[in-house]
């Protein structure tokens, strides 16, 4: 997976990621879209094919990146608690 900036404002950031599909990226935007200090999220491609999705995420307050730092954490602790039901 490779991760590149696009866009970088205080409340905005757009990250255009290749070598991932929807699988991984879906989850992320609904956990962002459950933090009230997130105005906007979305995951968007040319088309469903394409090797490059974006990411974009609007905040009310707050750093962009700190709120998709803390939704990837966030469902990493799902995974592995998850995984620890099978244990």
């Amino acid at each position: 997976m490779e991760l590149k900036t696009i866009r970088k404002t205080k409340t905005e950031l757009e990250i255009e990621i290749t070598g991932e599909d929807e699988t991984i990226l879906h989850p992320i935007t609904h956990i962002l879209l459950q933090n009230d200090d997130v105005e906007y999220a979305a995951t968007m491609a040319d088309n469903p094919m394409a090797p490059k999705k974006r990411l974009f995420i609007r905040v009310k307050k707050g750093s962009p990146e700190n709120v998709l730092k803390k939704a990837v954490k966030y469902l990493e602790d799902e995974v592995k608690q998850f995984r620890k039901n099978f244990d």
